[in-house]
């Protein structure tokens, strides 16, 4: 089956991914649980990996990275780690529901009170404008949450714009689900106070890798209570990082994992932007040549195109690709609501494909001749 579904997970890990994860599954400790020197060695891996995500994305250093199952879990401790009663929030209607859920419970608990930034303009042309932000901001605004990258059609929001009109005190949260690995993101030069990753996806790790990396200004509260390794004689938790917010045992594979993905990354960054710019730059063209598909994306380096067929709803298309054409993409919703309200597409969702440095162009033009093929078919 061709594989166009990297935006839900990387769909094929480079070799040095697989080989230090088979490694890790054969021989492994427990990370912070002994004094033995295999426990020793594996601790020192976990602590490389810290190293290494913080340099990777210009962090505040090894002890402000912790792990996390997935970006879903990063979210969760950044904003009921953070946020208190009274609080308002700024989000971005191109937000996860990772995002949403969380405010939407923590609004309807009497916590907080969150407003969402509108998209501005139509189709692939739309984006979220610094302006619109800051004119949501009150007095008691203490996060604004906008995403690196829109996980439904590979919008940018202008990030460093949009942290240039937030008052100093004002946190910057943002979602590195889709963004992370693919785009250049510098926390200290565009001012994120929190950034989570989602491992599995443009970073090349596996499944159950991810991370919160966060600044000095935050101080997030534990959400998971439990054996961190050290200060075993308290019954309360560690009062530092990363033991106040890791409880329980590490997943060192997957650990192990997005370090070998980050490495992958170091030696081949640009290579990789520029084949997923190209790829999303070759479905696009060719889509402007089928008049039954309307395209909602412009080229990206997150490899990530949507469409909609003008009369057959998203999974319908995106089924028949399967069945038929042996091709995976996506169709739906892609858990994020507001950006299909924004982009008017909630009746029948959009078809997104989403692209992999391992894919080829052949793929592409065979997806395009499916694509036609399915304009006319009932």
């Amino acid at each position: 089956m061709i594989y166009f579904d990297n935006a839900a997970t990387g769909g094929r890990k480079p070799d040095a991914v697989l080989s230090a994860v088979q490694s890790a599954i054969k021989v492994c400790a427990n990370p912070g649980r002994g004094g033995h020197k295999l426990a020793l060695a594996c601790a020192k891996t976990v602590e490389d990996c810290r190293n290494e995500l913080s340099a990777f994305f210009d962090g505040y250093g090894f002890d402000r990275v912790i792990f996390t199952k997935n970006c879903t879990e990063g979210l969760n401790i950044a904003l009921f780690g953070v946020l208190q009663r009274g609080d308002h929030v700024v989000v971005g209607c191109s937000e996860h529901n990772s995002v949403l859920r969380p405010l939407e419970y923590l609004k309807k608990t009497g916590v907080i009170t969150y407003d969402v930034c509108p998209l501005h303009g139509e189709g692939a042309n739309a984006n979220i404008r610094p302006e619109d932000v800051r004119a949501l901001l009150k007095p008691n605004t203490r996060l604004v949450a906008i995403t690196t990258a829109s996980n439904v059609n590979g919008m940018l929001p202008p990030l460093s714009r949009i942290k240039k009109v937030l008052p100093p005190d004002v946190l910057f949260l943002c979602d590195g689900a889709q963004g992370g690995g693919h785009l250049p993101i510098s926390m200290r030069k565009i001012g994120i106070d929190m950034l989570t990753l989602a491992g599995h996806k443009g970073l090349y790790g596996i499944q159950g890798s991810g991370a919160l990396l966060f600044s000095e200004r935050v101080q997030p509260r534990p959400i998971l209570y439990g054996g961190t390794g050290s200060m075993s004689i308290s019954l309360d938790m560690p009062d530092f990082y990363p033991d106040a917010l890791e409880a329980g045992t590490a997943a060192f594979p997957s650990i192990v994992s997005l370090l070998e993905g980050v490495r992958f990354l170091q030696l081949h960054r640009t290579e990789i932007a520029y084949t997923l710019t190209d790829f999303s730059r070759k479905l696009i063209d060719g889509l402007r040549n089928l008049s039954e598909y309307k395209i909602y994306s412009k080229p990206n380096p997150c490899g990530i195109v949507a469409f909609a067929h003008k009369r057959k709803q998203s999974e319908y298309i995106a089924e028949r690709l399967s069945s038929t054409y042996a091709v995976a993409v996506r169709g739906g919703l892609h858990c994020a609501p507001l950006m299909h309200e924004g982009l008017q597409t909630l009746d029948d969702g959009l078809v997104r494909v989403s692209f992999s440095h391992f894919n080829n162009a052949w793929e592409i033009d065979k997806l395009l001749l499916a694509l036609n093929e399915l304009s006319y078919t009932d």
